[in-house]
């Protein structure tokens, strides 16, 4: 129960924390550049769309990490931290790919680019995440099931490489890497709200696996309990 708290506490740090960056984000950070960027107010979705795909890694790699032990260990723990790692993932891979064409539709005059590597990559990475979250609600809980569900988070895993070196290898309408200084780089001041954002979701997500591994934890035994009361009956 202690844990619990603890972990709503991290989450509700972690909101207020996103909750100050997205007001300094539209009051404190200065504007960009009318000249270089089309929609300069549109851009400060920024502070909150790029920590989230940070977030949305940090669970991917969770996913990556308890796919892993199942299949090396075939350790609980691991597959409470695939589940984790893939439901909290899925939400912020979401937040990604709706508040990216909000800012692309302002910007480049239209929400996607399906020629732009970096964007689709991510894409189909979420895709996947939604296929395991989706699926492990369908099928029945067993060794079976959970081979076949981090073997998809194992190899899904490579996307995320792909992701982030499509930006620096295979940059098309996606903005490049982001740099700090005066000479094409972000402003100090914005490049203090845009870090502020990236420990407020940093302290998020890792607050909500926390949370979710709890959660998943009770389910195992809740249905522990339901198949010896089932096979009691018998």
């Amino acid at each position: 129960m202690l844990t619990r708290k603890a972990d709503i506490l991290i989450i509700i740090a972690g909101l207020m924390l996103a909750g100050v960056t997205l007001i300094l984000g539209f009051t404190y950070a200065p504007s960009v550049d009318t000249e270089a960027m089309n929609a300069p107010h549109a851009q400060r979705i920024f502070y909150w769309h790029v920590p989230a795909a940070w977030a949305s890694f940090i669970a991917f790699g969770c996913l990556f990490v308890g796919s892993l032990a199942w299949f090396w260990k075939r350790a609980d723990w691991g597959w409470h931290l695939h589940c984790a790692g893939s439901e909290v993932g899925l939400l912020f891979g979401l937040m990604v790919i709706t508040s990216g064409p909000i800012w692309g539709q302002a910007e480049w005059d239209r929400p996607w680019d399906w020629f732009d590597i970096r964007l689709n990559s991510f894409l189909a990475l979420t895709a996947l995440v939604a296929f395991v979250v989706l699926g492990k609600r369908t099928q029945p809980d067993g060794e079976a099931t959970r081979d076949t569900f981090s073997a998809v988070g194992l190899f899904g895993f490579l996307l995320v490489p792909l992701t982030a070196l499509a930006t620096t290898l295979w940059q098309r309408t996606h903005p490049g890497v982001i740099t700090v200084g005066n000479d094409g780089g972000l402003d100090p001041v914005m490049a203090q709200v845009f870090w502020l954002g990236v420990l407020s979701f940093s302290v998020l997500v890792i607050g909500m696996i926390r949370l979710h591994i709890g959660i998943v934890k009770l389910e195992c035994q809740v249905d522990e309990i339901q198949i010896n009361k089932d096979v009691e009956m018998i």
